[in-house]
């Protein structure tokens, strides 16, 4: 049984903070994590099948930060895995063959993951609740001047 076991599916606290922070939205934000990671999962196995650990870097980097957004340790956890695997076996020159079970759990993972999250989402329409300290705080506002990066115009 692998170590990966032994994290939380997913950290309810982070849950509950990416819960606050993106109120109703954050079911259509877990429609963009199921397409992108769906897409990620595709990606890193091709690139195991092919033993191609340069592909599997860029799908594993992004599945672990779009899974830690909500909370998802195990599956950010195997995707970090897969992915300083594949960075170490991109500088020796290997192929990626010791990441085939974290390969293997991702995509039974993120099925178990995305059921939670979708579970624990606010439905369409629910208020987004005042984020803790700032209650009674006005909103900041900006100034009418056209916005412009970098230096000053004008």
């Amino acid at each position: 049984m692998s170590f990966h076991y032994e994290t939380p599916l997913v950290d309810q606290s982070e849950l509950a903070q990416a819960r606050a922070v993106m109120g109703a939205g954050m079911a259509r934000i877990l429609g963009y994590f199921r397409e992108d990671g769906a897409r990620s999962i595709r990606a890193i196995e091709e690139a195991f099948t092919q033993g191609n650990a340069a592909a599997m870097v860029i799908p594993a980097h992004t599945l672990k930060g779009e899974s830690l957004q909500f909370g998802a340790r195990r599956l950010g956890g195997i995707a970090e895995s897969i992915e300083q695997t594949a960075r170490r076996c991109v500088e020796q020159r290997l192929a990626p063959s010791e990441v085939g079970g974290e390969v293997a759990m991702l995509r039974g993972c993120f099925n178990e993951t995305l059921a939670l999250l979708e579970s624990a989402a606010p439905p369409s329409g629910t208020p987004r609740p005042p984020m803790p300290g700032l209650a009674g705080t006005r909103p900041v506002t900006f100034g009418t001047a056209p916005r412009t990066f970098g230096r000053r115009t004008g």
